[in-house]
């Protein structure tokens, strides 16, 4: 049976443990490879982020269009292990994938006790059946790596690994 609960306050997040099944509704920073790269490199030569970080989950996917519809579902996470203490150094408090992390990332997720999730693979147009909307937050330019905002309800999750670093 799934629980559903909201990102705030992120001390909700560090009550779930490990192998819980959720539906998240709220907003989600949809990011992949060229949009952490970008991220590093503008804050490197301007001083600044062109987003707000802090309080944010990221849904590393790369989401295709149909229709004006978003398509949608989770790309493997540990490749973005190498961006993980950055991303939550500037304020993510949890991240959402698929797959495992290495043991870098999981003493990040300690460290900071930001959680990470699971979306269910494979299903992609289940999962978008679930976006409410959907805007570009970031990076036009790099089309499907682009930073999306999208806004979801009661989407699917399950926690691989808690903020004390328990792992499924």
């Amino acid at each position: 049976m799934f629980d559903t609960f909201r990102i705030e306050p992120n001390v909700e997040l560090c009550e779930l443990r490990a192998g819980q099944e959720v539906k998240f509704t709220g907003k989600l920073l949809v990011m992949r490879d060229a949009a952490h790269k970008r991220l590093i490199e503008v804050e490197k030569q301007t001083g600044t982020l062109p987003i707000i970080l802090e309080g944010q989950i990221i849904f590393y996917a790369g989401p295709t269009f149909s229709n004006g519809k978003m398509v949608i579902g989770p790309t493997t996470s540990k490749r973005m292990d190498g961006f993980l203490e950055y991303t939550l150094s500037k304020g993510i408090i949890a991240t959402i994938g698929k797959g495992v992390r290495t043991e870098e990332a999981i003493e990040a997720i300690k460290k900071y006790r930001a959680p990470y999730f699971v979306a269910p693979s494979g299903c992609a147009a289940y999962l978008s059946e679930r976006i409410k909307d959907w805007r570009i937050a970031a990076f036009e330019d790099l089309g499907p790596e682009a930073i999306y905002e999208i806004s979801v309800e009661d989407f699917p999750l399950i926690v691989l690994i808690d903020c004390n670093g328990n792992s499924l």
